[in-house]
Formats: C-alpha cells, sequence, structure tokens
C-alpha cells in the first residue's frame, strides 16, 4: 500500500463552489482506476470546523505503484495540473491498514506527525499501527491508514468517517466530496511488513 496526497491552497476569497462543480463532474473517472485503493476527494473551506484556508487535498491508497504511476504519468494527474498548476505530490509508504464500521465517508482526519528522534524505529511505526486499530475501532470510522516518508521521517494518519466530529481523531479535518473506492476491497489489513 502506498499514500498519497497533494494539496491546494486556494486563495481566501475563492469560491469553493467551483471545486465541488469540478468534483461532482469528474468525480467518477477514478471509481474504477486500475491499482487504486481508493481516492478521498477532500476539501476545507477558511473559517469552517476550524480550518485556516481553502483547501482541495485529495488523499489516495494505492493497491500498486503501477496504478500510482499510471495515475500519475498516464493523465489522471495532468487535469489537475491543467487546472491549477503542478501541485507537489506528497507520498508514504504503508505501514498499517484497517476497516471499521462505518457505512460511507463524510468526513476525513489526516494528521502528520515526525517519527520521534531518539526512539526506536520499531516502536514508533508499531505506534503508528496501533493508532490505526485504535482509530478504525471506533464508531463512526470507515477505514484508517497508518504510513511513513522516510525522506522526512514523517508519520501520516488518514481516517474516515460518517460524522463531522470523530471522537480522539486528532488533525486536520476535511469533508469528503466523493470516494473513488474500486480498490478498497484488496487493500491489505494490518501491519505491513
Amino acid at each position: 500500500m502506498h499514500a498519497m496526497q497533494y494539496e491546494l491552497t486556494l486563495p481566501a476569497r475563492y469560491d469553493m463552489g467551483i471545486i465541488r462543480d469540478r468534483v461532482a463532474r469528474r468525480g467518477h473517472l477514478l471509481d474504477d482506476w486500475d491499482g487504486l485503493g481508493l481516492k478521498a476527494y477532500l476539501l476545507r473551506e477558511r473559517g469552517l470546523r476550524g480550518s485556516p484556508v481553502n483547501q482541495y487535498a485529495p488523499f489516495y491508497l494505492w493497491n500498486t505503484v503501477d496504478g500510482m504511476n499510471a495515475f500519475l504519468w498516464g493523465g489522471g494527474f495532468q487535469g489537475v495540473s491543467d487546472d491549477f498548476g503542478r501541485p507537489s505530490a506528497r507520498q508514504w509508504t504503508g505501514l498499517a491498514y484497517e476497516e471499521g464500521d462505518g457505512s460511507h465517508a463524510r468526513f476525513a482526519v489526516r494528521r502528520r506527525q515526525p517519527v520521534p528522534v531518539g526512539e526506536p524505529l520499531a516502536d514508533a511505526v508499531e505506534d503508528a499501527v496501533g493508532e490505526a486499530g485504535r482509530l478504525a475501532a471506533q464508531d463512526g470510522a470507515l477505514l484508517a491508514a497508518a504510513a511513513v516518508d522516510t525522506s522526512r521521517w514523517e508519520l501520516v494518519h488518514f481516517s474516515l468517517w460518517e460524522q463531522d466530529a470523530p471522537p480522539g481523531a486528532e488533525g486536520d479535518l476535511f469533508e469528503v466530496l466523493h470516494l473513488s473506492a474500486p480498490g478498497r476491497d484488496s487493500l491489505p489489513r494490518g501491519r505491513r511488513w
């Protein structure tokens, strides 16, 4: 499993209806993308739910590097680049994925944090794996994942929720506009090593 996200931070007075419209028209295009576990089309609006910015920030969990590369180099990502300029696409290696009992995603929480310095790496990633399990076990959780970027030694925790304010989930809160999940059932559960 590989995680990926790019963020488009938009002007304070930007009409976020443009993004909602874009997702309504184009979101289905990845509903059957080969190699994609899921793509959550995420939005946060300045002044709502504690957001300091207007931002469109899709988050991906890939089953295969081939699928991710086909998206990046084969045309899917080009539409974003054409319309907004080429954003940096952050990538993390998967550590854990767990399913929850939720039925549909309304909100997402993403938390990035440094891998603690001075702590054995095995302990840090075991904690991240445990956090994915803890989040997925909460009422209303659809799923939770943990991943790491070893170039920055940064952990990312990602979770999808049915409710607006998930208890115990810390991080940036996003509205989910659409969920493409052609390979969600194939995402490997549990620890990834």
